[in-house]
């Protein structure tokens, strides 16, 4: 081997050797910096309120019932928590911290328990030929400007898109569907203000079988927020992990 071909050798040995030190150096960081949301950089979060049990006896009895004509739909559980969504957000992983002491901070401002919401309808989100089905919460005043000042304190952490990564999946549930991709980067402002829907979520269903179950007379009721957490979102929109919770003032 001349001695061309020897240096030649030499510094692609040596440029191999300074990539591999180099990506363990990144993985390195990027492990200091992930939070417990796992090492994706984006995280799909929703700022909820925790519904009293009221809501929560009625949001599981319409599970119920449509688990057993919809069986392939989840169940309302301690990985599907049933809550009142106030902001969904694609948020830096990195971030997340800051966002559980902006949220914080906001709510500690607000005697939210102390708020009477109405539950007034049922209704659903159609995909394809089945639905997200929800009960209603009538918007007032007070959810409205809390909605605005969560937005406005998120803002400075937030990122404009996700991937399916963003979201928890297990074995059992390994896909993110598109829709609820597309929906947590549009919620703002599709979903805010004028637009704003505030309901809980109950399962999922044929539209057939829910456009019945829309059709039937339903008793308006009224419950309290009891508690508020930020969650990280898996398929549907569903609250499948707690990251962070907060206590609300009476």
């Amino acid at each position: 081997m001349n001695q061309n071909m020897k240096q030649l050798r030499y510094i692609l040995i040596m440029g191999v050797m300074v990539c591999a030190l180099s990506m363990q150096g990144g993985i390195a960081q990027a492990q200091q910096v992930a939070s417990p949301a796992g090492q994706n950089p984006v995280t799909a979060i929703d700022i909820a309120l925790e519904p009293d049990a009221s809501m929560i006896q009625h949001a599981e009895a319409v599970n119920s019932r449509l688990l057993k004509v919809f069986p392939k739909g989840f169940a309302l559980d301690a990985s599907h928590h049933p809550h009142i969504t106030m902001l969904q957000r694609y948020v830096r992983t990195a971030d997340l911290d800051k966002v559980y002491a902006a949220v914080g901070k906001v709510l500690g401002k607000k005697k939210v328990a102390s708020w009477k919401l109405t539950a007034s309808k049922y209704y659903y989100i159609p995909d394809k030929n089945i639905g997200l089905a929800g009960i209603v919460v009538k918007p007032t005043d007070d959810l409205l400007k809390l909605q605005q000042k969560l937005i406005d304190a998120v803002a400075p952490f937030t990122a404009k898109v996700g991937t399916a990564a963003a979201f928890v999946t297990t074995p059992e549930t390994p896909d993110i569907n598109q829709p609820t991709i597309d929906y947590i980067a549009k919620f703002v402002p599709n979903a805010t203000g004028k637009h704003f829907n505030p309901h809980v979520t109950v399962g999922i269903a044929t539209q057939e079988y829910l456009n019945k179950m829309l059709a039937e007379p339903f008793e308006a009721f009224t419950f309290s927020p009891a508690g508020a957490s930020v969650y990280q979102l898996g398929n549907y929109g569903t609250a499948r992990k707690q990251l962070k919770a907060f206590e609300l003032k009476p």
